[in-house]
């Protein structure tokens, strides 16, 4: 193809003639012929030339003339380099050396997500076994998830298969979103069908591998007969408000221009086509991708630094803008204690976080007086990145924070059979722990809930996922903070982050214990590594008076009736001052109401939502603010 650049090498010792691997693809280009008898797929390269970087500039642009075009965007994500990843090859080590008498069928298993076109092209021509060792000789293997990966997926059963078994259509059939697409160049040169359908847009075509379940092994590697769900994205995203409202994976996976883009090179009469999901694939995993680009020569990755760039401020952007709201709100203040309330609001369509187990977030709290000096303070991390008073084996749910050895860590916690915790998959056999925060409309009455379930401490809590003690579907958290303020005067300050963490240090201790190659490597890699969190959000309370703010009043200078209220309103009686605001919240913090009383009253008649149940009346006097509690019976 035109647009392919031809090299010819010279003065090179390399024994095929080609100073890198890129450099020969790129030739091969030139003289590329149709798919081979008894193969399905074809490598990523061979749809480079059409769908990769246009010396034209005609094809691959978006309105503002930038190059998107899809092999770029995909080639440094961590769904092109799923058969590289150096974590990914250590597990499946250290599940082999635990259970080595299961090593066939375990990288079966995990082949058939990470390098899906080799193991299933290998299982098409009658080889029902791919291994690490055959990735390594398969160029399809190597590949990782590639284009074939998804486009080749036919458009029945999805949704109902999971676990690596994926509906591959062997009739070199390629799936795309747009109607009536140009057949002849793709059949001509590649032997593949483009063909429309509406199943590559939506959710269910990623249901094959984010969700996982695995067969349960005792410590001897037994099997149970039991089961142990490792990830349940899908499922996760079909029990919740997104679903319903259709918001699909590839809404905030694969960011959609709805301007026209032209989708192939040197088709000049080519119509651009809208809307157009870009291949970014962003994620969550920030650490291994930058992992992965300072040691990509090593790691055999043939993406470049510029690709790694773009991947990483793409998942840079979709952490800080479309993870997670954090709020902070100071509830009261009595002489010795101040009462702070933190919401963490999940804005992604699945729990957060999610995907495989070791990944993790921290909320983190800090409240400092006025010089400066730390009062308090939650979820600090020590220079190895383990969290400051975090219990051993695991942190439990908390609802109520009141010493600063407790951390609010949101989480998915792995037990074997005897109920102890583990980070080998194929031990997993119990739930110790997840509280991690659900997407917004998830309930526990969902059929798909029994993939996707919610540890007993995180259900216990009224303030989990909960609109109000009787209604889920929240998508959100409330920690409360009791923090002792220890005899200091004047203000105080509050500042809370919360962190991603997507290989804790402790998911690794099991693992590097034992000794492999793909182990010793990631292990090398992993402590060479900045292993910092990443922030995702923050909020802060600055300057808060501890003179003028005190809630606890007499009832002689405030009072509340009638309360309870039968009648549904009740009169705030203010005689020494008069109120100048009033909000009012529901028992799960959410505000429903905020009033100004701009000259202020004396005496204020409130009307109280219709619902029945506890509410807090948050009156402000001037400079005193007052909280107080009524019913509505």
């Amino acid at each position: 193809m035109g647009s392919s650049v031809l090299f010819f090498p010279q003065e090179n010792k390399a024994k095929d003639g080609f100073h890198s691997e890129e450099e020969k693809q790129s030739f091969l280009e030139q003289f590329r012929s149709p798919i081979g008898p008894g193969d399905h797929f074809l490598p990523s390269h061979r749809c480079r030339g059409c769908h990769g970087f246009d010396t034209l500039a005609h094809a691959s642009l978006d309105a503002n003339g930038v190059d998107i075009n899809l092999f770029d965007d995909w080639r440094a994500t961590m769904m092109a380099n799923s058969a590289r990843d150096p974590l990914w090859r250590a597990k499946v080590s250290h599940e082999m050396l635990v259970n080595p008498a299961h090593a066939v069928a375990l990288q079966d298993k995990c082949t058939s997500c990470h390098a899906p076109l080799g193991k299933y092209n290998a299982l098409f021509k009658g080889n029902p076994h791919f291994g690490l060792a055959d990735i390594d000789n398969d160029t399809l293997g190597v590949d990782g998830v590639s284009c074939g990966g998804c486009h080749a997926i036919g458009d029945t059963p999805l949704g109902n298969m999971f676990s690596g078994n994926i509906p591959y259509d062997s009739t070199r059939k390629e799936y795309g979103p747009f109607t009536l697409p140009m057949i002849g160049p793709m059949q001509l040169y590649e032997g593949l069908i483009p063909t429309y359908s509406p199943h590559i847009s939506e959710s269910k075509v990623c249901s094959h591998c984010h969700t996982l379940i695995t067969e349960t092994a005792d410590l001897l590697g037994n099997s149970t007969g039991g089961e142990f769900v490792e990830q349940a994205t899908f499922h996760e995203w079909l029990n919740s408000g997104y679903s319903a409202d259709n918001v699909t994976c590839q809404s905030c996976h694969m960011p959609e221009i709805t301007s026209g883009v032209v989708i192939a090179n040197e088709q000049l009469g080519l119509q651009p086509r809208s809307p157009f999901n870009q291949h970014q694939f962003a994620g969550a995993n920030i650490f291994m991708l930058k992992l992965m680009k300072a040691n990509r020569q090593s790691l055999n990755i043939p993406a470049e630094n510029k690709n790694f760039d773009s991947t990483i401020v793409s998942t840079e952007n979709l952490l800080k803008q479309k993870t997670a709201n954090l709020d902070v709100t100071l509830d009261s203040i009595t002489p010795d204690t101040a009462f702070i309330k933190v919401e963490v609001k999940n804005k992604a369509g699945h729990k957060l976080p999610s995907g495989y187990p070791s990944r993790r977030m921290v909320v983190q709290l800090f409240v400092t007086n006025n010089v400066g000096d730390t009062l308090f303070q939650s979820g600090r991390f020590n220079q190895d990145y383990t969290v400051t008073g975090e219990n051993s084996p695991f942190e439990p749910h908390h609802q109520i924070i009141n010493q600063a050895n407790q951390n609010q860590i949101y989480e998915m916690v792995m037990g074997d059979v005897n109920s102890n915790f583990t980070t080998v998959l194929e031990r997993a056999a119990v739930l110790l722990k997840d509280n991690r925060i659900p997407p917004e409309g998830f309930t526990t009455q969902h059929a798909a809930y029994d993939t996707a379930k919610i540890s007993a401490d995180a259900l216990a809590d009224l303030n989990f996922n909960r609109y109000n003690p009787t209604s889920q579907g929240s998508g959100r958290d409330f920690v409360f903070y009791h923090i002792p303020l220890n005899e200091a005067t004047g203000t105080i300050s509050i500042f809370t982050n919360l962190y991603y963490q997507a290989v804790p240090p402790k998911w690794t201790q099991e693992m590097f214990s034992l000794s492999s190659p793909q182990i010793d490597t990631f292990r090398n890699l992993f402590n060479a590594a900045d292993q910092s969190p990443f922030l995702i959000g923050s909020d802060s309370l600055t300057g808060v008076n501890l003179v003028t703010v005190i809630t606890r009043t007499n009832e002689k200078e405030l009072r509340i009736w009638p309360n309870p209220s039968p009648e549904g309103y009740v009169w705030i009686d203010s005689p020494a001052k008069p109120v100048t605001q009033l909000r009012i919240f529901d028992s799960a913090g959410n505000l429903i109401q905020n009033l100004d009383f701009l000259k202020g009253q004396k005496a204020v008649k409130v009307n109280l939502p219709e619902e029945k149940g506890i509410y807090f009346l948050k009156i402000k006097t001037g400079k005193d603010v007052v909280l107080k509690r009524v019913v509505r019976n």
